[in-house]
């Protein structure tokens, strides 16, 4: 599987910015599709995440400003940043667990990151 991002860039605080992510190759199923970040010195975090079976779960500091979505095939994930703030500052990742096959064992795939900067 391979995972293509895209969306990220500099915008104000207060403003938006809508991150996509294409996946592409062979799946047999895809357990999640989600979004994490990292900024330097400190560990990657889960912002969102979406299941196959329909749940979806946000980090508690971004509830109620990031919205999670799939297009209708599901094999490219979105993410809706509003209300943007300078903290919100960080490379987005994607990040899809899929198995190839049916039996095969389910593995984490990543994108190559997308910047995201808030300015104050």
């Amino acid at each position: 599987v391979q995972l293509q991002a895209s969306g990220g860039g500099l915008v104000q605080a207060g403003g938006s910015l809508r991150l996509s992510c294409a996946a592409s190759g062979s799946s047999d199923t895809i357990l999640y599709m989600a979004w994490h970040r990292q900024t330097p010195g400190k560990q990657r975090e889960l912002v969102a995440q979406i299941f196959n079976a329909g749940t979806i779960k946000y980090a508690d500091f971004v509830k109620g400003r990031f919205t999670i979505s799939t297009d209708s095939a599901k094999n490219t994930v979105f993410l809706q940043m509003n209300s943007l703030k300078p903290e919100d500052t960080a490379l987005y990742y994607c990040n899809v667990k899929s198995r190839e096959r049916l039996f095969s064992p389910f593995r984490d795939y990543w994108g190559q990151g997308t910047q995201v900067t808030v300015s104050s």
